[in-house]
C-alpha cells in the first residue's frame, strides 16, 4: 500500500457480511446514547435559564446536532467523503452557535465527539484536519488553560486513534469470516459434484456388469436357437437373463447404501459371488470392515472379474483369493483356459471397457490393478488402501 493510499483510504472496507451485535451489546448501546442525550439535555438547559422563546434555540441546536450525527453516520457507512464533510461542517457551526448562546455542555460534547469519530471514522488526512478544527473550536470556547486543552487533545486524539484500530481490526474479522463461509459454501459444492460422480460412477459399474451378464446368457439362448436346442434350455437362459437384470436393481440399491456406509462384510459378499459362480475361496488375514470407497473396488472388481471368466472361459477353473494386509486389502481372481470344446463366440458379447473401468477406480483410490495372461489362463489382482 503506497503513502498516499494510507493517507486517503476509508478506514474498514465494505464487506459481504454484517456483524450481529448480541443483545445485551444492542441494549447497552441504547441506554449510552440515551444516558448522553439526556446528560447533553440536562447540561444544555441547567447551565442557562431559557424562558418562553429563548427555548427555541436550544433545542434547534439538540435537534440539528442529533441530525448531522446521523446525516455523518451514514455518510461514513456508505463511504461518501464530501457528504460526511458537510455534515462536519454543519456539526462545526452548530457547535459554535451553541457556545454563543451559552450552551456549553452541548458544544463541547459535539467537539469532543466529532473530533474522535473523525478519526474512527474518515480517511486518516481528513479525520485528522475534521479532528484538528474540531478541537480548535473546543480550545477557543472552553476557556479551559492551555495544559488542560492539551491534555483533552491528546486524550481524544488517542482514544479516536485505538478506536479506528479497533474497527480495522474487526472489520479485517468479518472479512475472513466472510471468505471462510464462501471457502466452505465452495467445498460444500465440490463435496457434492464428487458424491454425484462417485455415484454416477457406481451406477455406471452396476450396469455395465448386469448388463454384460444379461448379454452373456441372451447370446448364449440365441446360440441355442440358432442350434435348435431344447426349449426348456433357452428359457433357463432367458430366465437367468431376467434374473441378472433384477439383481442389477439390486446392485444398485445396494452400492448406494454403501455409499451411505451401510456396507455389508467385504469377505461374505465375495464369498456369496464365489459360491454362485463354482469358484473356489481362500481368504488370508483377519477380515475387518474397510472404507466405503476401498469395499465397492474389492465388490465391483470381483463381480467383473467373476463375469469375465463366465463369459471367455466358461467350464473352466477359476479360484478367488481375498487378503486383508496390514494397510491394504487385495484381491486376485485366477482362472483356467476354457475347456476344449467350449462356445468362443460368448467371448465377443459385452463392452469391452470392464478392466478399463476397474483400473480407473483402483488409481482413484492410490491403489493398482493388474491383469494378464498366466499359465493360459487369466489373473486379475487388486490392491487398494485400506
Amino acid at each position: 500500500m503506497s503513502t498516499l493510499e494510507r493517507w486517503t483510504r476509508w478506514p474498514a472496507g465494505d464487506v459481504p457480511i454484517r456483524e450481529r451485535h448480541s443483545r445485551a451489546r444492542l441494549v447497552l448501546s441504547l441506554f449510552g446514547r440515551i444516558a448522553l442525550l439526556s446528560t447533553v439535555v440536562f447540561g444544555t438547559f441547567a447551565e442557562h435559564h431559557y424562558e418562553g422563546w429563548r427555548l427555541l434555540p436550544p433545542i434547534g441546536w439538540i435537534l440539528a446536532a442529533a441530525g448531522l450525527f446521523t446525516g455523518w453516520y451514514f455518510a461514513c457507512r456508505t463511504q461518501r467523503l464530501w457528504q460526511a464533510l458537510a455534515c462536519a461542517g454543519g456539526l462545526l457551526v452548530v457547535a459554535a452557535l451553541a457556545q454563543e448562546g451559552e450552551a456549553r455542555t452541548l458544544a463541547s460534547v459535539i467537539w469532543c465527539g466529532l473530533a474522535v469519530l473523525a478519526v474512527v471514522r474518515l480517511p486518516l488526512a481528513f479525520g485528522l484536519v475534521t479532528a484538528g478544527a474540531a478541537l480548535g473550536g473546543y480550545s477557543l470556547g472552553s476557556g479551559d488553560s492551555l495544559l488542560m486543552v492539551v491534555a483533552v487533545a491528546g486524550g481524544l486524539g488517542l482514544l479516536g486513534y485505538l478506536l479506528r484500530l479497533d474497527s480495522q481490526a474487526r472489520s479485517a474479522q468479518r472479512a475472513l469470516l466472510a471468505q471462510e463461509r464462501a471457502a466452505q459454501v465452495a467445498q460444500a459444492e465440490s463435496a457434492a459434484l464428487a458424491e454425484r460422480a462417485r455415484i454416477a460412477r457406481e451406477i455406471h459399474d452396476v450396469l455395465a456388469h448386469s448388463l454384460s451378464a444379461q448379454l452373456v446368457h441372451l447370446e448364449a439362448a440365441r446360440l441355442m436357437l440358432d442350434g435348435g436346442a431344447e426349449r426348456a434350455e433357452i428359457r433357463e437362459r432367458v430366465v437367468a437373463a431376467r434374473r441378472m437384470a433384477q439383481d442389477g436393481l439390486a446392485e444398485t440399491r445396494q452400492a448406494l447404501s454403501a455409499l451411505r456406509g451401510e456396507f455389508a462384510p467385504v469377505a461374505e459378499f465375495v464369498a456369496g459371488l464365489a459360491a454362485q459362480a463354482g469358484a473356489g475361496l481362500t481368504v488370508d488375514g483377519v477380515p475387518r470392515p474397510l472404507p466405503a470407497e476401498a469395499g465397492l473396488a474389492v465388490r465391483r472388481t470381483a463381480q467383473e472379474a467373476l463375469t469375465n471368466a463366465r463369459k471367455h472361459a466358461p467350464g473352466g477353473r477359476v479360484e478367488v483369493r481375498l487378503g486383508y494386509l496390514d494397510d491394504a486389502v487385495e484381491l486376485t481372481v485366477r482362472n483356467s483356459g476354457a475347456p476344449r470344446g467350449a462356445d468362443p463366440v460368448l467371448g465377443g458379447s459385452g463392452s469391452g471397457y470392464g478392466l478399463l473401468g476397474m483400473r480407473e477406480r483402483a488409481e482413484l483410490l492410490g491403489g493398482e490393478l493388474l491383469a494378464g495372461p498366466e499359465e493360459g489362463g487369466w489373473r486379475v489382482q487388486l490392491r487398494v488402501p485400506a
